[in-house]
């Protein structure tokens, strides 16, 4: 987990851009009938269906000033190295049988409510391990009794969001296709457990103030600020016409908050994307083309990408890296296919050039392939390379992991990664 303080920056109002139509519908993938909209999630059967969500109480500073979140502080006696580490890892979307499983989970601890942080532990080493972990929430939470529901409205257990703080996060990125679901109460509610937890955000807002923040996070020696956008909102126009609340995805604005955000005293700058087609490991036109257009600037050091709930490629791109999907995190899709089961966690090492005043780069980029175990009880997210670096893990298992490793190498070296640098974390 990062040292040191997380804290956002006031920005101007004046660089919004405006929303965006709502995205069209396609065709599903699977089945062939028409989609809600290009960004809808796979139904899981048991889901229940979305009723209205109660307003929450926001706890958002409308003073203009910097907010600082929770802080570990730098350890005494010890020197900062002029590098730091960033991890990130894919979409966080919960259907039903997740929290059945963590009902289930808290039961056997003789706790109430649920427990997520079993579901996930098995990356907490290299979470933890990061200076700054990054992850991506694409539902809104309900309140603690719920109503809870899935696809295509989701309002997810709120125990999720400690679970996250518990296995190492710090930051994470929120604007969706799912972020108007639950409208502004949803948005609200998520972002004041993303504060009660300690874990920092960026992609929505509970005020027009917070909207024009930037993000800024100290992973120890830099600040790095994170910043997300979305392809669309399926569909759900801007709830009370606050188009402030979720950023849409939009070039000259992406470029404006980022070199604000350099402004501000960001030494790199992250940004996430949600965007790409569902279940399609190949990037779109679309993402080919703006991906070199942002990361060409020298505003822009990163880019991370959500949404396809499949592994897409990593991609070295002027010197500089971009990471076009990084599959799931934890899911249930209903959907057909192994492939989304499959997940990926990056790592890039970010090296300072030329002494203190240099400039920031990555030096050295490295992933992780993670499989949600779903044909077993109790059901649980894997990292590949620990589970199959175990002597213990039964064989038809052993099977499924390799299958894993294997297609998530291809896809992700496939535009030339491995060539660039991009290598496996070892067990």
């Amino acid at each position: 987990m990062a040292l040191g303080a997380l804290l956002v920056l006031v920005a101007t109002a004046s660089d919004r851009a405006p929303e965006p139509a709502p995205a069209t519908a396609v065709e599903d993938v699977a089945t062939g009938a028409p989609a809600t909209t290009a960004g809808a999630d796979g139904p899981t059967p048991d889901d229940a269906d979305a009723t209205a969500a109660t307003a929450a109480t926001s706890d958002s500073d409308d003073s203009g000033e910097p907010r600082a979140f929770p802080s570990e502080g730098p350890r005494p006696g010890r020197s900062r190295p002029r590098r730091f580490t960033l991890v990130a890892t894919g979409d966080v979307l919960l259907h039903s049988p997740l929290w059945q499983q963590a009902e289930a989970d808290a039961a056997a601890a003789a706790q109430p409510g649920r427990d997520f942080r079993p579901l996930i532990a098995s990356i907490r080493p290299l979470v933890e391990g990061a200076d700054l972990a990054v992850c991506h929430l694409e539902t809104p939470v309900a309140p603690p009794e719920g109503p809870f529901a899935g696809y295509p409205s989701f309002s997810v257990p709120p125990e999720v969001v400690p679970a996250l703080a518990d296995t190492g996060y710090d930051a994470c990125t929120t604007a969706s296709n799912h972020t108007y679901d639950q409208g502004a109460a949803g948005i609200d509610r998520t972002l004041a457990d993303l504060d009660a937890a300690g874990i920092a955000h960026a992609g929505s807002a509970r005020t027009p103030e917070e909207a024009g923040r930037i993000t800024l996070a100290d992973a120890g020696p830099a600040q790095v600020a994170l910043l997300s956008y979305t392809f669309g909102f399926n569909g759900y126009t801007a709830p009370n016409g606050e188009t402030w609340r979720s950023n849409p995805i939009d070039e000259a604005r992406i470029l404006a908050d980022a070199r604000r955000a350099r402004e501000a005293g960001a030494d790199v700058v992250v940004v996430a994307l949600h965007w790409g087609n569902e279940y399609v490991h190949e990037p779109t036109p679309q993402q080919v083309d703006l991906a070199p257009r942002l990361i060409g600037s020298p505003d822009v050091d990163l880019l991370l990408g959500h949404h396809a709930h499949v592994v897409q490629p990593l991609e070295h791109v002027g010197g500089e890296w971009v990471a076009y999907g990084m599959g799931n995190l934890v899911a249930t899709h209903s959907t057909p296919g192994a492939a989304n089961h499959e997940g990926l966690l990056v790592r890039f090492t970010f090296t300072q050039e030329g002494g203190r005043d240099g400039g920031w780069r990555v030096s050295a980029a490295e992933y992780a392939p993670l499989l949600m175990v779903r044909d077993r009880t109790p059901t649980r997210l894997v990292d590949v390379a620990r589970a199959l670096a175990d002597p213990a893990t039964p064989p038809d298992l052993r099977a499924r992991l390799e299958l894993a490793r294997d297609r998530t190498a291809g896809v992700v070296t496939s535009r030339g990664a491995a060539e660039a640098g991009l290598t496996p974390i070892a067990a």
